[in-house]
């Protein structure tokens, strides 16, 4: 298992070089990172122009303009912001640790609800509770995360405003304006809606995903000679069905990280939540090269992270499978 998992890494190391190094000429050729400096900056010297070229990495050659950004990115010696010369690591680690607990929460959520979801429906197929679990997973895929965002606004701010004399849950932010210091419950009060948005879909394509698996599963060879044998359709479930149809929707799991940041990305945005998309939003739109870079390696290393846990995942799941 350390073999594979060295092997990996040493091939997770090379992609991500080449993985950041498209994100680099595809960020300098869409957002004219000198142009937006001096658009943001017009008062900036030929001085400070070119210090700015150069300790981004922004040479001429791309191929030598990258290996100089990744100098100073290894060593931690980044550049600072375009707008009002700020550090990078301050804004990037807060928007990270709000996006971080957003993504784990909204995970959490929809990936269990959606398991149990698609459990519920596979015992039945065909009966009232598949039929009604698979229609709302068609409803909860359908709808935009965008869409989703402002029903729940307008439902838990405006209207139930104007029913009770008081919102439900807040609609922005991580606490309220104001506000000093760490507060638990002020922040996961902060959260349930965007966490529920989130979640909507991921619930949806997991119960989808659970239900196609163990179904497929349970009409196994295996399965009936287990049945055969007397053990308990219980045990039958969780012992040997469970386990291995996770096994497709681990490949599965992996694999939405996109899409995960993506729903992220437009319902941060839409709630104002001070996390990596209102942060990409906020750095894509003013051209703030030295922002976007350390956004986009870690959006990078996350993915190859991930598909790396699912592998190994894998031999956990199934005994067969060997990471040789």
């Amino acid at each position: 298992m350390l073999r594979y998992v060295l092997r990996r890494l040493a091939w997770a190391i090379p992609t991500l070089v080449f993985v950041t190094f498209l994100v680099y000429i595809a960020l300098r050729i869409g957002t004219d990172p000198v142009a937006s400096y001096k658009r943001i900056n017009p008062r900036a010297t030929k001085a400070k122009i070119a210090q700015y070229i150069e300790v981004n990495g922004l040479d001429p050659n791309y191929v030598r303009g990258y290996f100089r950004w990744l100098g100073n990115f290894v060593t931690l010696d980044w550049p600072r912001s375009i707008k009002g010369s700020r550090e990078v690591w301050p804004q990037l680690k807060d928007a990270l640790a709000n996006t971080i607990r957003l993504g784990v929460a909204a995970s959490g959520v929809g990936i269990v609800i959606g398991l149990a979801l698609g459990v519920f429906a596979a015992l039945r197929p065909g009966g009232r509770r598949d039929v009604a679990v698979n229609t709302a997973a068609f409803v909860g895929i359908s709808i935009p995360p965008y869409v989703s965002a402002i029903l729940f606004q307008l439902l838990f701010a405006v209207y139930w405003s104007r029913w009770f004399g008081s919102t439900l849950f807040p609609t922005s932010g991580v606490y309220p304006p104001g506000q000093m210091g760490f507060d638990l419950g002020l922040m996961l009060k902060h959260m349930v809606l965007p966490t529920f948005v989130v979640a909507i879909q991921i619930i949806a394509v997991y119960s989808r995903y659970m239900r196609s698996s163990l179904l497929e599963v349970l009409s196994s060879e295996y399965m009936r000679t287990a049945r055969s044998k007397g053990i308990s359709e219980a045990r039958v479930l969780f012992r040997h069905g469970l386990r291995n149809a996770l096994i497709p929707v681990v490949t599965i799991a992996a694999l939405d990280v996109g899409a995960i940041v993506g729903g992220l990305i437009i319902t941060e945005n839409v709630f104002s939540y001070p996390g990596m998309g209102k942060y990409f939003l906020s750095a894509f739109g003013e051209g703030d090269f030295p922002l976007l870079m350390p956004w986009m390696v870690i959006i990078v290393a996350s993915t190859l992270f991930f598909n790396l846990l699912a592998d190994i995942s894998y031999a956990w799941l199934d005994p067969r499978i060997r990471l040789g």
